[in-house]
């Protein structure tokens, strides 16, 4: 039986590494296999601090958030101008296009920007949703009291990141071993904390996730933007592993090899821990960057090091951040390449 649907994952989700050249307006075009219009772009600097420039296609590229701060979003022309067929172009912004600098830009597909008005849920939605790659993007209104809201998947969301635009409310989010009453904050080390007014003690269904009366997920009369992915074999995992206090750590299988991975401890306070194949394109993968910190990128081996390979990752290091012995640690993972192929034939190794 065929173990994936998407052959080449890179016409859903590619990593970037370009330089600024601190011109107003730089192209910068994708590498991957497939040509990938980006709809989720979420750029950091390498080289120095500086925090992150969330855009997206729904609410507009001029619109940024920065997964490092609880701040509002904010308006300007210099981080994303816009997106193409194969890439995107940014501004001279210090944090996209600064001449000299290092940047890193992940970046999901999902519909080109086309959205559509949902009804499934007590709270009317805006969604534009690409069901192949499990990927919508929605923005509602809050209302400050129990509610659901239509995420056009289809099937149940097995990660949900959700930010008040408006507002200076946390990132929370739910990953699918998180309880319905469990959030987690991108922009924190805290340790998963009981919630039950983030998601009003409901995990999500095929065609809503609910929300409470917490203002970082439904803050009265604000706008929000949720970015929310369903698992799809062979291309996508949301997960969790025991750590076992040892060098020679756990292994993860995903079915793929993996093009970026975040990992979080949940037991403790921690900080987020970012991989991706293009920053670290040989194994042993040691270099790392931290949604919840500005700073630049670590390079430092022996401090939070996995190996990314065609199976899965394997943890090679025993600190607190990655395998803290008996600790819990969730994972988010994406696809290089598939474990097999839809036509059942086995992909290279790395």
């Amino acid at each position: 039986m065929a173990f994936t649907t998407i052959d080449d994952p890179s016409a859903y989700f590619q990593t970037l590494l370009y330089t600024g050249n601190g011109d107003s307006s730089q192209a910068q075009t994708n590498t991957g296999n497939s040509d990938l219009q980006p709809d989720w772009i979420w750029i950091k600097k390498r080289n120095a601090a500086r925090n992150t420039s969330n855009t997206d296609s729904s609410r507009g590229f001029n619109k940024r958030l920065e997964t490092q701060t609880t701040t509002a979003e904010s308006t300007t022309t210099l981080d994303v101008i816009s997106a193409q067929s194969n890439g995107f172009t940014v501004g001279n912004n210090g944090s996209t296009g600064e001449n000299g600098d290092t940047y890193v830009a992940w970046q999901w597909k999902s519909q080109g920007g086309s959205t559509v008005s949902n009804s499934d849920g007590s709270i009317t939605s805006t969604v534009q949703a690409n069901t192949t790659a499990g990927f919508s993007i929605v923005q509602y209104v809050g209302t400050g009291s129990n509610g659901t809201i239509g995420h056009g998947l289809g099937v149940a969301p097995s990660w949900v990141l959700c930010k008040d635009r408006d507002g200076t409310g946390a990132w929370v989010t739910w990953q699918n071993t998180l309880a319905g009453n469990e959030a987690l904050e991108l922009q924190s080390t805290n340790a998963v904390a009981d919630e039950p007014t983030s998601w009003n003690s409901t995990v999500p269904s095929s065609t809503v996730f609910s929300v409470g009366t917490r203002g970082g997920t439904n803050a009265s009369s604000s706008n929000f933007v949720a970015y929310c992915f369903a698992e799809k074999q062979g291309y996508s995992k949301f997960g969790s592993y025991t750590g076992n206090g040892s060098l020679d750590g756990p292994f993860v299988y995903l079915g793929f090899k993996p093009a970026w991975v975040l990992i979080k401890q949940t037991s403790t306070a921690q900080n987020w821990i970012l991989y991706d194949n293009k920053i670290n394109p040989f194994n042993e993968a040691v270099t790392k960057l931290s949604p919840n910190l500005s700073d630049a990128e670590d390079s430092s081996t022996g401090n939070n090091d996995i190996d990314m390979l065609s199976n899965g990752f394997k943890v090679t290091e025993d600190n607190g951040d990655m395998n803290e012995s008996g600790q819990n640690f969730i994972y988010l993972a994406f696809a290089s390449s598939p474990f097999v192929s839809s036509e059942g034939v086995p992909t290279t190794a790395r």
